[in-house]
């Protein structure tokens, strides 16, 4: 902001709750104008816009708003998306900021001796705006926050699935103990999530029922529920009884309830992947309606599909908002943290993770895809591998994201496609 709009700008802080929005206005030289709480519902918000449009129309010396409150769950949606919008601030320019609790809880241990008040952080927020701290672009329209929502819902689907198979381990270790956790290198199936492993963890009783089976009933069973995937079911067949004959015994009453257990935990997984494919359906129809040219550009990198360019498209908004790929890599918290004192300076540096953790796991899942996809990013992502003892795969994972951000920033900023030209210039 330039020095004149600072000195007539109403700041507005929120401190935001379920149930209650506790709110301060000031101006650059800290007058107080409001301190109120209004109800977190339309009514509420409806009051404060009018409390607040009447501050502007009193005092003449004020020409615009800028409100700023924390990203506080869903609640803070609502309110923002409010005055952001509402007709009745649109004469007085208001501009809605959302920021990190992160950076606003660190911007007040620099007051000392302060207690924690409603009351207190709301001020803390409005003064947080008064002295320029706010990097982040301002609140946006409905068509990303719709985006968002079925990206960020994916996300929750894909935890979930994640979540579920770490369950389930558990049970299979119980149940055959050999397939969940090979003594030898040899196994039977390369996922014991697939549709042959969950038909011989929930079809089969216990590893003693596996052992009995005779060998030809055994193959007949693979070659059924693989709908004959293997080049070699016979050998399948000989490395599962040998599995199942050094597996741990249970005593026979724990088999049924672990099995039962084992089929529920199926079933879960099966119903989250059916609504990711049909969350993946409306994310690919959403897009449709967002800027084509950044779209594209996106999609043009190999190993970016619908769905990535999507999810890191609804968390960015416009790459305008940034000034650099290095701007974008710090909102994705993909920033390395320096640890140096006098003359001595950390070898190890811990990744911030201080940004938008959504950005930056769909940043992580598409460098992770595009290193298989580009014979670059491939030799990249191995040179950084083999650098280091420990922590591999994270680190040059880590790293490779970084460099994608770059790529990224590149088109985006330029309104190009990928090719390898354009990524020797953009990276």
């Amino acid at each position: 902001m330039k020095n004149r709009e600072v000195l007539s700008t109403l700041f507005v802080g929120i401190d935001v709750s379920s149930k209650f929005n506790e709110v301060c206005a000031i101006d650059f030289d800290e007058t107080p104008y409001l301190q109120t709480s209004v109800p977190n519902n339309n009514p509420g918000a409806t009051a404060l816009a009018e409390r607040l449009a009447s501050i502007m129309q009193d005092n003449s010396t004020l020409s615009r708003i800028v409100i700023a409150l924390e990203s506080t769950s869903c609640y803070s949606t609502h309110i923002a998306t409010f005055l952001s919008s509402t007709q009745i601030l649109m004469p007085h320019k208001p501009y809605v900021y959302c920021l990190n609790p992160k950076t606003v809880a660190q911007y007040k241990k620099s007051y000392i001796s302060v207690g924690k008040t409603d009351t207190i952080d709301a001020f803390m927020i409005a003064d947080f705006a008064r002295v320029g701290r706010i990097k982040s672009e301002p609140w946006r329209g409905s068509q990303f926050l719709a985006l968002q929502r079925l990206t960020r819902h994916r996300l929750h689907l894909a935890e979930a699935v994640t979540r579920e198979k770490t369950y389930m381990l558990t049970n299979i270790f119980l149940k055959f103990s050999e397939l969940a956790a090979p003594t030898t290198t040899e196994k039977p199936f390369s996922s014991n999530y697939g549709a042959t492993a969950a038909a011989v963890l929930t079809e089969f009783l216990s590893p003693e029922d596996i052992v009995a089976t005779p060998s030809s009933e055994l193959v007949d069973f693979i070659c059924r529920k693989s709908k004959n995937a293997f080049a070699d079911p016979a050998k399948v067949a000989s490395i599962l009884k040998k599995a199942a004959n050094d597996s741990y015994r249970l005593d026979k009453c724990l088999y049924e309830p672990i099995t039962i257990s084992i089929a529920s935990s199926f079933n879960c997984i099966n119903a989250f992947e059916a609504e990711i494919k049909k969350i993946n359906k409306a994310i690919e129809k959403a897009i449709l309606g967002f800027n084509p040219n950044e779209y594209q550009s996106l999609i043009s990198i190999p190993g970016i599909g619908p769905i990535f360019a999507s999810a890191i498209l609804a968390e960015i908004g416009s790459v305008k908002s940034f000034t650099s790929h290095a701007a974008l890599a710090k909102y994705a918290g993909l920033v390395w943290n320096l640890n140096q004192s006098g003359n001595f300076q950390a070898e190890d540096t811990i990744l911030s993770k201080a940004g938008n953790r959504y950005l930056r796991y769909y940043l992580i899942e598409a460098a992770n895809s595009v290193r298989i996809h580009s014979p670059a990013y491939y030799e990249f992502y191995n040179k950084k591998f083999d650098e280091v003892k420990t922590h591999q795969h994270k680190r040059a994972l880590a790293l490779t994201s970084r460099k994608l951000i770059r790529l990224i920033f590149g088109l985006l900023d330029k309104n190009l496609l990928y090719s390898s030209i354009v990524e020797q210039t953009t990276s």
